[in-house]
């Protein structure tokens, strides 16, 4: 049932490891509150599966078949007007190319990768607010686990570390808009109402150009 709750941010992204449920809050915000949607199209990717397997060897590949699509994906975004619906959420930020390849990149490979990723990055705004969804390695393969996506079943739960450290790396950078690291433990928005409208409830406020720490208000459920 919708509310009469306004979203205070016209481009909202929202971001988080593998499995911390990104793309399903983007699409319920985006349904409720009629944004368009951007999704990343990362079943596309034909290094993915591989990558899994062997990171080293696939790394390069992968991370830039991702910044030439998501570089698509966007710039025929912004040079499609919508007249019935003026706002956005995506599911991504396009400067998580760039976090990822951090990660996983050899030095020469890196040092090539930041330069081309800087060439495209110039031509896309920041969001107005960046959402993160922070939940535990433990709970995060048990999402993975449970969405069943058969190229997922060999994550290391190492690789999963790595990716949540180059986040909060990128938060110590102090960037100019606002970020909301929302603490998502335990907390199951599809099948919590409560936690689902509190999220909302933080997106209708307005924030200083920081990283914001945030917990949920979860009511104990007795036994």
């Amino acid at each position: 049932m919708k509310d009469n709750k306004v979203l205070k941010y016209s481009y909202i992204a929202v971001e988080g490891n593998i499995g911390a449920g990104k793309t399903t809050l983007s699409e319920m915000l985006a349904k409720e509150h009629n944004y368009r949607l951007i999704l990343e199209q990362f079943t596309d990717n034909p290094f993915l599966p591989l990558f899994y397997e062997n990171p080293e060897r696939y790394a390069f590949q992968v991370e830039l078949f991702f910044m030439t699509e998501r570089y698509k994906q966007l710039q025929e975004y912004y040079t499609t007007q919508d007249l019935f619906q003026q706002n956005t959420i995506a599911d991504y930020f396009f400067l998580k190319t760039l976090l990822f390849a951090n990660s996983n990149l050899l030095a020469e490979e890196k040092r090539l990768f930041q330069q081309l990723f800087h060439t495209l990055n110039a031509r896309f705004p920041n969001p107005e607010i960046l959402v993160y969804l922070h939940r535990p390695i433990p709970e995060l393969k048990s999402y993975i686990q449970k969405r069943g996506r058969s190229m997922e079943e060999t994550i290391d739960p190492i690789y999963l570390e790595k990716v949540q450290k180059a986040y909060f790396g990128f938060f110590k950078t102090k960037p100019d808009f606002p970020v909301l690291v929302i603490d998502m433990e335990g907390v199951d928005f599809v099948q919590m109402p409560n936690a689902y409208d509190q999220i909302k409830d933080l997106l209708c406020q307005q924030y200083d150009p920081k990283v914001h720490f945030l917990k949920l208000k979860i009511p104990m459920v007795s036994g």
